[in-house]
Order: C-alpha cells, then structure tokens, then sequence
C-alpha cells in the first residue's frame, strides 16, 4: 500500500508520539497568538472558545495525513482546503497567502525543535523528509511561491518571523484563554516550556525568559518515562479531563 507519509519516516516518529505532538502545540500556541492574521481564528470563534479542544482536532488532521494510505491522506488536505475556503468564503475575502505559510513553518519549525528537545536532533536527510512532507500538505492546499528546499525555507522562515509577528489584543486575549483552561500552574509550565521552544522573535514579545531549570526538568521527565511512568506524570502535568485523549495521541511506527 502507497502511504502519503511512508511507515519508517521521522515525521511518523514525531507526529506519533504524545508528547513531542504537545511541545509542537505549545511553540505554535505562543506564535499564533502573536501573527497578524490572528484575527481569522477569531472569526470563527473555535480556537478562543476552547483552546484545548482546538488542538485535537488540529491533530487528528495531522495524524491522518501522516498515518493514512496517500489517497485518504490527500481527500484530508482537500478537506482542510474546503474548510478554509468555506470561512473565507463567510467572511468575505481570502487568507492571505503569507498566513498558509506561517502555519506550514510553525509545522516544520515546531516538529524539529520538539523532537531535538526531547529526543535528538534530526539528521540532514530527516530535515528534508520533514520539509518535504509538509510542503506537499501545502502544495495540496493549493498555497503558493513555497521553497523549494529545507535550505530555502529556513530563508523564508527567518522572513516570515521578522515580518509577520506582532503582539495585540487578540494576542493577550489567546493567552488569558489559555490561563484560563489550565488553570495558574500548568499555564505558567506552558510558559516555561515555551520559553525554551520558540525563536526570538516569538519569545521577546511575549516577555519569555528561557527557563534555565526546564531542560533538567525535561532530563527527569525523560527517565521516568524509562521506568514507565510516564502515565502518572501527564496526570501531574495535564488537565485530567483530556488525559485520555492525550493518551490517544501516541502511535505505532512501524
């Protein structure tokens, strides 16, 4: 069988795994918050209203693209099209083009950083399977003047960081959400974690003072997951409500 993603990639590796999917969300949780089409995820009202819930769904689209044979993973990305086209089409006008990307990048960005933090780094080879698979995604969305290569599009990163970020209202609102669902020590862990997560450009605007103490933090996190106690730490860490769900998370790799 053809998969979109095939079975002994990274991208499976990362997009499998539980907690390397929640890191990539709390680098993307801070970013969005900060990008100045942000208000488009306000028009729906789905991200404010529930955050958390808005992450499931994020990712079963993603799992399905990475995990499904090709012709299932490409009806997804053509769902997500139609999605997108149907809120543009509500709304009046269109997402800009530099918007699709963004969240492309954060993908790519987030997947590599979130994996290197609590894994490895990825090889060459590995970083441009990573970049491959999610401008295929793009490509399926019909987004345009996307690089070419890995070396390309870290270029092209660097623009879009520089010039696509801005703190606002609909930035502090996100983040009083987030508090709100997590509630005061679990949203102050999600800052910490996003402290030694995101670029520069993300973190000075929102006040992030990387967290000298979180990298030996994640070190323990790291071997009590060896002694397979990894479950009694997401209760610990996450709200218990989604404890299941982000359980459900994790995937075989073959």
């Amino acid at each position: 069988m053809h998969y979109f993603v095939r079975p002994s990639s990274v991208v499976r590796r990362i997009w499998g795994d539980a907690d390397v999917i929640l890191l990539i969300f709390a680098g993307s949780a801070a970013e969005f918050a900060l990008n100045k089409a942000v208000d488009w995820l306000f028009f729906t009202g789905r991200l404010p209203a529930d955050p958390i819930a808005r992450l499931f769904s994020t990712v079963r689209y993603a799992q399905e693209i990475v995990f499904a044979p090709d012709d299932r993973a490409r009806q997804a990305i053509a769902r997500m099209h139609t999605i997108h086209k149907g809120v543009e089409q509500n709304r009046g006008y269109s997402i800009p083009d530099w918007a699709y990307r963004d969240v492309l990048y954060m993908l790519i960005d987030y997947s590599e950083r979130a994996y290197q933090l609590l894994h490895r780094p990825l090889t060459d080879p590995e970083r441009e399977e990573l970049f491959t698979t999610f401008r295929a995604v793009g490509a399926g969305m019909g987004v345009p003047d996307l690089p070419v290569t890995y070396a390309d599009w870290q270029v092209d990163r660097r623009k879009h960081l520089d010039n696509d970020l801005l703190r606002s209202d609909y930035t502090d609102r996100l983040f009083q959400r987030y508090h709100e669902q997590l509630g005061t020590w679990r949203y102050n862990l999600l800052r910490r974690v996003q402290s030694i997560l995101v670029p520069e450009q993300v973190r000075s605007p929102l006040a992030l003072t990387p967290d000298p103490i979180l990298p030996h933090s994640i070190s323990l996190y790291k071997l009590l997951n060896a002694f397979k106690l990894r479950s009694v730490v997401q209760r610990i860490l996450l709200p218990t409500e989604y404890l299941a769900q982000i359980q459900g998370l994790d995937q075989p790799v073959r």
